[in-house]
């Protein structure tokens, strides 16, 4: 079942990890680095892609070094700098700058592959919706099809919504495995906004009819196994969520849209460029 978790100082430490109740497939962390600290891991059932949302460092993956990674001072400027760390690899990250901040977007995978760095020219954005129908957000692809033929079911982007704005939206899912109409993945969303007293709400409900509804707040994060997901940002504040899709059995990610709200695919521009961009 769906779920929140409150933000929290994980120090380091896994927020979601292979000891999770409710994902099977994901694994997410946040580091805070000061300049000089080193952090080292190894994960063997994920690859892992180790995403600089601010400041700089410089990441090591089994010996081969990737230097001088994060371009940019918090994650509203600019596109991410990124490094891809296959599974069982041994991974070393060191501050280059005063403060460095790292998200590490995890899927499990048994496939051994190489390790890449994904520069922030080579981020994929797309642009969905309007302001008219309060649904305009840009997403911006981390590891997608640029990654295709190098990565495993792994899927990271990240997502800035316009204040007062839905994504996700029309409703979607992806929790069965339906050749050509759906395909099963997991997910997680972590939420920023600016400013950072800002606030939405994350809804998930089911076929059946049940229903969750959360108040998301700066730095918290979602967990979703299963059912429709649409994310709404509150008027005044921008919002922001990095996102972790990881299939079960596949790479190409198929939205199934809400029978209900089918109608609102005409409605809302860009929707087809999304779908195709998660392919």
């Amino acid at each position: 079942m769906p779920d929140l978790i409150r933000y929290y100082d994980n120090q380091n430490q896994p927020i979601v990890d292979h000891n999770s109740d409710v994902l099977s497939l994901v694994y997410f962390n946040l580091l805070h680095l000061t300049k000089g600290q080193p952090y080292r891991q190894q994960l063997r059932p994920f690859e892992t892609v180790f995403v600089v949302l601010n400041g700089n460092c410089d990441i090591t993956v089994s010996g081969s070094r990737f230097s001088d990674i994060g371009q940019r001072k918090d994650i509203w400027s600019g596109n991410a700098d990124s490094v891809y760390a296959p599974p069982g690899a041994e991974v070393q990250v060191a501050a280059n700058s005063e403060k460095a901040e790292i998200a590490v977007a995890g899927g499990r995978c048994q496939e051994s592959r190489e390790a890449f760095r994904i520069p922030p020219e080579e981020v994929d954005m797309v642009e969905v919706g309007s302001i008219e129908t309060n649904s305009r957000r840009c997403i911006y692809h981390i590891l997608g099809k640029n990654a295709d033929g190098r990565a495993g079911n792994l899927l990271v982007s990240e997502l800035y919504a316009d204040k007062g704005c839905w994504s996700g939206y029309p409703p979607h899912k992806h929790d069965e495995e339906r050749w050509e109409q759906e395909s099963e993945f997991e997910e997680i969303y972590h939420y920023r906004f600016r400013p950072d007293t800002g606030f939405g709400a994350q809804i998930a409900f089911q076929p059946d009819g049940s229903s969750q509804a959360f108040m998301t707040r700066n730095g918290d994060t979602f967990l979703l196994d299963r059912g429709y997901h649409p994310t709404v940002t509150s008027p005044g504040h921008d919002g922001y969520i990095f996102t972790i899709i990881v299939g079960r059995q596949r790479r190409s990610l198929i939205q199934h849209f809400s029978d209900e709200h089918n109608y609102l695919i005409g409605q809302i521009p860009g929707l087809q460029d999304m779908v195709d961009k998660f392919k």
